[in-house]
């Protein structure tokens, strides 16, 4: 794999690092600016309707734009955030600093993924898409634990400095190694004029589908997995830490096998994948019961939820057919964090007013199902169209 894409590999970690360590330091930032855990708590979900806004927002402004450049302005984007971020004198100001960082992720893991996919051959695309999100991954092991050690031991603005640093270190090793392409081509402007209509094209509509459903049910149950372990299970607070640990090294592990897999055959890797999913959660629901098999079956959920990431990414990428891959792989991002809100809603729900926390996972195990389902018609929808350019093909001969 080519040194550039580990540029984007560390792009991404950073800002895996920003997206997630709020959550270990929701109590900090709360008592500082003086607002209720539930209003700290609202930084994640401001964070995330950033990331679902900065999508389109960034993709109309910046369609011309030479992929390397946009790669810089959206990681100065990002730096520039999180240093307001860190000197934000009111919760109103960090929020918005969280949310302008936030316009940078969609658009940042979009364009990533189709310049990761340039770099390599044709049979290595969606592993290299794998290999970018890894810094994702690593994020969520070390970069989200030492970042939470270090807002509670030094305030939680001093994590958001680090940061920063990181956001400058990334920025040079992208201006570093990712090559430079032309701004303004004849396929950039190709893409820009067609951006808009590859998001009404049926298929990349129903790619995106997919990704929100299946995201609905990893994060239906994983945004309750602490007191899952702990009213369920029975874990004491202080293991829950040392068990998302393994929950992280699943993520790395799925997520490099999704890649590898979706390379050889992508199709089967989609749809193998998301039954993988609903078959986990459904076994979460009973190994809940046994500390042994709960340690095991959190670790094989997040392999399972992050081997669906490359091949549903590389999924909306083929379906886009060039033109806008740039725009579709960018509401792709968007829609993992889009599934990412839903999800945390449907369990809150499912708690409050359903059967309760114990069901969580059951439930949610139903929902990757739906995404198989919304697959499935996709591929009918794919195998028509061909059927039809085949028989017109004689017709055009003639």
């Amino acid at each position: 794999m080519p040194p550039a894409l580990y540029a984007l590999t560390a792009g991404a970690f950073g800002i895996g690092v920003t997206e997630f360590v709020i959550m270990g330091l929701l109590l900090d930032v709360g008592a500082d600016l003086g607002v209720s855990i539930s209003a700290a708590g609202l930084l994640i979900s401001g964070y995330a309707l950033g990331v679902v806004a900065g999508a389109p927002l960034l993709g109309a402004l910046t369609g011309r734009w030479s992929r390397k450049s946009l790669l810089l302005m959206l990681m100065a984007v990002f730096t520039l955030g999180n240093l307001a971020c860190a000197l934000a004198p009111d919760y109103w100001t960090l929020m918005a600093a969280r949310v302008f960082t936030a316009f940078a992720h969609a658009s940042f893991f979009g364009v990533g993924s189709v310049v990761a996919t340039g770099l390599v051959a044709k049979d290595k695309k969606a592993s290299a898409i794998a290999i970018m999100f890894t810094g994702l991954t690593v994020a969520n092991i070390l970069g989200v634990p030492f970042g939470t050690w270090l807002g509670q031991a030094f305030g939680w603005r001093s994590t958001f400095f680090a940061v920063t640093l990181l956001g400058l270190a990334a920025l040079a090793i992208i201006a570093l190694l990712v090559p430079r392409d032309e701004p303004g081509g004849a396929g950039q402007a190709e893409e820009s004029e067609g951006s808009l209509a590859v998001l009404a094209r049926p298929q990349v509509l129903l790619g995106l589908l997919t990704t929100v459903l299946s995201w609905v049910g990893v994060f239906a149950a994983f945004t309750y997995i602490a007191p899952m372990l702990t009213r369920i299970t029975g874990f004491d607070e202080a293991a829950v830490s040392p068990i998302l640990l393994v929950f992280g090294a699943g993520l790395v592990a799925g997520n490099l096998a999704g890649g590898r897999l979706a390379d050889k055959h992508l199709v089967p890797t989609v749809l193998g994948s998301l039954v993988a999913l609903s078959l986990v959660l459904f076994v979460l629901t009973f190994a809940l019961h046994d500390r042994t098999l709960a340690v095991a079956a959190v670790g094989l959920l997040g392999a399972a939820a992050f081997a669906t990431v490359a091949p549903l990414q590389m999924w909306v990428l083929e379906k886009a057919e060039g033109a806008g891959q740039g725009l579709a792989s960018s509401f792709n991002i968007a829609a993992f964090n889009l599934g990412n809100a839903t999800g945390a809603w449907l369990g809150g729900v499912v708690i409050d007013h359903g059967p309760g926390l114990g069901a969580l996972p059951l439930v949610a195990s139903f929902v990757p199902v739906a995404a198989l389902a919304v697959a499935l018609v996709n591929l009918r929808l794919d195998r028509g169209r061909r059927l039809a350019a085949a028989a017109c093909a004689p017709l055009s001969a003639d």
